[in-house]
């Protein structure tokens, strides 16, 4: 495999440099949103190579689906967190597959693998099984819990995670059930970690002289989410309190999320510098005639302890929430900019495809999809690398895809693809 094999057909004119991570080669036994470790390698310029098994990864099975027809090459989430890779489909529970991947792993760098701990080792790929095909081999599993502990062989998806990472019990509205964030945000915060420590240890084991040394590279997503609470923790330890639910809750007047003629806004008039902002926020509404605005101007409203109350708060949304009924967010934003107000929209996905921002940087990237020949419309990267650029790669692979030409490269004839083929240990 080369970098050359993994680029876009669709790469622009003038943009030969080559990806800051050319020459690091991974094979990526994820199936799920754990694939966005790998994502992460191959946007840059590593080699990926997805091994799936012959019946396809799990996440091939999960929609929202292309046209809402589910169909395994229609996952819009598969495509998504394997774009730039190519694929492979293979039977590591039998002995002739499990031959093929540590021939696989003599020319490879990295190895992502999420399955229970222990499930690696029963087909013969444990850790220092693979070390002795490759010494300088890194190998990195994303697990529920980690490979020890008491919880180590407890199943565990992102709802889970969540859970017993503690994020979920900030989630969602007082007095209700918590609420989990969208889009699996445990799995995701657990390959960025798999991929930033992979890294390192990629790097380190490039720094080594002589004989160089792999490692085990060990990723909890417990620990992934209970190191993202953020000031939760802080909060307990030095002032005895532990953080609530408070979605849906203006802080305090005037400071929130506030529904006007086509979505939400986030206001701040109270806060950080809160008398200037409240200030100004009373001769918006004024001026603007909202009904009891006036009131505002009392001494009461720039008393932090006021803002506060729960009558303030209705006060509040009682005389900004009918002027905002008949205001757009961009309305709002717009006025609330021209006077250095703290507003915002709370955008949808539909709005960040028009915002003039994003536009303007060109975030957003154009990718075919080869099995329906659409076109589809996905996030860039959320950084520039001016020397060695990031690139969206190839479309994600179709199931087998690449799995002829990669055992042609390690030598396997085609009587013997078919042979393996014949047996189920390909597809």
């Amino acid at each position: 495999m080369t970098f050359d094999d993994m680029q876009s057909p669709a790469l622009p004119p003038g943009s030969p440099a080559p990806g800051p991570l050319e020459g690091i080669r991974v094979l990526d036994l994820t199936q799920g949103s754990e694939q966005y470790c790998g994502k992460l390698f191959a946007q840059l310029g590593a080699e990926v190579l997805l091994v799936e098994p012959t019946a396809g990864c799990a996440n091939r099975r999960e929609g929202p689906f292309l046209g809402d027809r589910a169909h395994r090459e229609h996952s819009l989430a598969f495509a998504y967190f394997n774009q730039g890779k190519r694929g492979i489909a293979l039977d590591l529970d039998q002995a002739q597959g499990q031959e093929v991947f540590r021939a696989l792993v003599r020319q490879s760098d990295l190895v992502i693998e999420a399955e229970r701990p222990g499930r690696m080792q029963a087909r013969g790929l444990a850790v220092q099984a693979l070390l002795r095909e490759q010494p300088a081999l890194v190998t990195t599993s994303i697990t529920p819990f980690g490979q020890d502990g008491p919880y180590a062989q407890y199943e565990g998806g992102d709802l889970i995670g969540l859970a017993f990472g503690g994020l979920l019990s900030l989630g969602g509205y007082p007095g209700l059930a918590p609420t989990a964030p969208y889009g699996n945000q445990a799995l995701l915060a657990a390959a960025q970690f798999a991929a930033v420590a992979s890294m390192i240890a990629v790097l380190e084991v490039e720094g080594q002289s002589g004989a160089r040394q792999g490692q085990h590279v060990d990723v909890s997503v417990q620990e992934s989410v209970a190191m993202a609470l953020e000031n939760a923790v802080q909060f307990v330890e030095l002032e005895n309190t532990v953080r609530k639910r408070n979605g849906g809750e203006q802080r305090q007047a005037g400071t929130g999320v506030f529904p006007c003629q086509d979505g939400m806004v986030y206001l701040m008039a109270g806060g950080v510098a809160s008398n200037k902002f409240w200030n100004t926020t009373t001769d918006w509404l004024v001026e603007a005639g909202a009904k009891g605005a006036e009131q505002l101007r009392e001494p009461r409203w720039l008393d932090s302890a006021f803002l506060q109350t729960a009558g303030a708060k209705r006060i509040f949304a009682a005389i900004f929430l009918p002027y905002a009924a008949g205001m757009t967010k961009a309305q709002l934003y717009a006025e609330g900019q021209r006077r250095r107000i703290p507003i915002c929209p709370v955008s949808t996905t539909a709005d960040l495809l028009v915002n003039r921002q994003l536009v303007f940087r060109q975030f957003f990237e154009q990718t075919a999809h080869p099995f329906s020949g659409r076109t589809l419309t996905v996030p860039g990267a959320p950084f520039r690398m001016e020397a060695s650029p990031w690139r969206l790669g190839r479309p994600a692979p179709q199931l087998g895809e690449h799995t002829g030409e990669v055992l042609s490269g390690l030598g396997y004839d085609h009587q013997r693809q078919a042979v393996l083929l014949r047996e189920g240990v390909i597809a």
